[in-house]
């Protein structure tokens, strides 16, 4: 690795990559955008004059640059599993945008190829490394809300225009690959990697032609449960509550917090409610750090701390999810 930082080459240019990826890269004191690739040369070259880096025409002639060490995917997730894994091939370190693939035995696929080639795969899903969850974890283990008994958790976001890749099932598209991640890596944050599906459903809007909304209930072995709800056609809502048998914790803008909002965690118990101070965080720069981090413990030889074992169980959990909401029409038929 360099001294200016991890060099780092991006894969497509998809609006959410130049409105936050790309600023937070150039941003970032461990990383540095050697290159951006596109399909379309003039797109290329538009964005990689606004970032100050190299434009190349086409993904895998970026994959052949060697001054590449690491390379970020935000391309519709139909297409993660082909780059990434070309990526891994040509002995990149990879950022993929979340889902990391929307089929279960490639996602297992890829996090077992990098693992073999000793390379870091990381999925970009941000909201963990905001502090704000850590100071959840910390009041739940403290007792806060006495022993925990149920999450609700909810993402779910206004109608996109009906040209919008979320809305085109080739590309992966749909509310439960888009929004649904969320909700359910947010579980799987606080009850632990033995969630359970219980059963789930999936509902497609009028004149589409993937899941427009949806909601799913888990539970653990002790049956702790969670009501997961999400969405491409709702007010916005970004949440998630706690229930204990003193108390519930409540999180709003949970997911995608902008680097200056200051977090409001409430406690409510009996004794009253109270706000749980919390410092804003900038989840996107805590991302590429961790991401940086774990580049450089691979390059050190050591295991890379890439949270694989998280991108495997969400995606077990994603699978589930499809599987039951399908039964529940097969029963309903």
């Amino acid at each position: 690795m360099s001294d200016a930082g991890l060099r780092v080459g991006v894969l497509g240019c998809a609006g959410f990559a130049r409105r936050r990826m790309l600023p937070a890269m150039v941003a970032a004191p461990g990383a540095e955008v050697v290159a951006v690739a596109s399909r379309d040369a003039a797109k290329a070259v538009e964005t990689a004059r606004t970032y100050g880096c190299r434009p190349v025409t086409g993904y895998a002639e970026l994959l052949a640059l060697e001054e590449v060490e690491a390379v970020y995917v935000p391309l519709p997730a139909a297409l993660h599993a082909p780059w990434v894994a070309a990526a891994l091939r040509a002995g990149k370190h990879v950022l993929a945008e979340k889902p990391l693939t929307t089929d279960l035995a490639r996602t297992a696929e890829l996090l077992a190829l990098a693992r073999e080639l000793g390379l870091v795969l990381m999925e970009n899903v941000m909201f963990v490394h905001h502090g704000q969850h850590e100071a959840v974890r910390k009041a739940l283990a403290e007792g806060a809300i006495g022993e925990l008994r149920a999450m609700h958790a909810a993402f779910a976001i206004p109608r996109l225009q009906d040209t919008d890749i979320r809305y085109a099932p080739g590309l992966g598209g749909g509310a439960l690959w888009d929004v649904g991640v969320y909700p359910v890596r947010a579980a799987l944050h606080f009850l632990g990697p033995e969630l359970r599906v219980a059963g789930a459903v999936l509902t497609q809007g009028e004149g589409r032609r993937v899941d427009t909304s949806g909601a799913a209930v888990l539970h653990t072995p002790e049956g702790v449960t969670a009501q997961l709800t999400f969405g491409l056609d709702h007010p916005y809502v970004a949440r998630y509550e706690l229930w204990g048998t003193e108390g519930r914790l409540s999180v709003e803008r949970a997911y995608t917090p902008p680097a200056d909002f200051e977090p409001q965690i409430r406690l409510r118990r009996a004794d009253g409610d109270q706000e749980l101070p919390v410092a804003p965080d900038d989840q996107v720069a805590n991302t590429l750090a961790a991401f940086v981090r774990a580049v450089r413990d691979a390059q050190g030889g050591g295991e890379a701390p890439d949270g694989r074992a998280d991108v495997l169980r969400q995606a077990e959990l994603l699978h589930d999810i499809r599987e039951a909401a399908a039964r529940a029409v097969t029963h309903q038929h």
